[in-house]
């Protein structure tokens, strides 16, 4: 069944399909979000986007890879309690499964992953297990790409202006001539009181694997709140990268549900899913305009 599947993945290289099409774009910079091989609103638009711009894209390569499970990677998965206070015990807030591991390295919903590994015991994965996911550069590859150094030193384009636009849940990046560099959606805060005003505002810190300070929405009167430190990781509230914005508490970051994005449901800050905020955070230097639109 391994062996079919493997000739499935080499004609999907070469054969239109929702899947192929979806790894493509976001191969491009344009992003689905979590690829799930259905052909829907964001793919539409992660397409409409990439037409509409004069670059030349691919050659793509391998549109996936065969990766084994390794023993550290399963030293490396964690429990995350729900207490604030037991969370701020942990050293490091990692992923909690191996699904939810590799469905992050291929940029995969869970149900994706699944598909296209079928037949595993997802909850006893044992070292050596071969798993197949889209081949995409890791999370702390782009994090590196966003060292300062690094993005003097690289030809690769960065962003001249990020927009930010609340109607659409989605963040793309401008480079020079008006070229569309990327698409990624994302979400935007559900009390319309704490999004910020239509403007221009500019990146004022880039700071990847963040800790995150926990404060209680609500203490009861007499009451001091008690604030948690909880440690970096791809579970920690803000994920992998914080790009503050210039006004204050306000930033672009990661989150530990990629599913929740392209909706209403954060506390101010706009959310991406872990992938696309180091993708980011590789654009983007100290300075950076960032516009939000209505």
């Amino acid at each position: 069944m391994f062996f079919a599947f493997l000739i499935f993945c080499t004609l999907a290289a070469d054969t239109p399909s929702p899947l192929s099409g979806q790894i493509c774009l976001d191969k491009d910079g344009f992003s689905c979000n979590a690829i799930d091989g259905i052909w829907g609103a964001k793919s539409e638009r992660a397409q409409e986007l990439r037409q509409s711009t004069r670059q030349s894209f691919g050659p793509y390569g391998n549109l996936f890879r065969i990766e084994a499970v390794t023993q550290a990677d399963l030293d490396a998965l964690v429990a995350i309690p729900k207490e604030p206070a037991d969370k701020a015990k942990l050293p490091h807030m990692g992923y909690e499964s191996i699904k939810e591991m590799f469905a992050e390295r291929g940029h995969l919903s869970p149900r994706g992953l699944e598909r296209l590994n079928p037949g595993i015991d997802w909850s006893h994965v044992a070292v050596g297990t071969k798993l197949v996911i889209p081949d995409f550069p890791s999370i702390e590859e782009n994090l590196a790409a966003g060292d300062p150094l690094k993005q003097k030193k690289s030809k690769r384009p960065l962003a001249e202006v990020v927009k930010v636009s609340l109607s659409k849940f989605e963040i793309t990046v401008w480079g020079t001539n008006g070229t569309c560099l990327a698409l990624f959606p994302c979400s935007i805060a559900k009390d319309k009181a704490k999004r910020p005003q239509a403007g221009e505002l500019r990146v004022v810190t880039k700071i990847p694997h963040p800790n995150y300070t926990y404060t209680p929405d609500f203490v009861p009167k007499g009451r001091k709140a008690s604030k948690h430190i909880l440690m970096d990781g791809p579970n920690n509230p803000v994920g992998v990268a914080w790009i503050g914005l210039s006004l204050p508490t306000y930033g672009i970051h990661g989150t530990p549900k990629p599913e929740t994005i392209g909706s209403a449901e954060s506390h101010g800050c706009f959310r991406l899913s872990n992938w696309n905020v180091a993708r980011l955070y590789a654009l983007v230097k100290i300075g950076t305009k960032v516009v939000i639109e209505p």
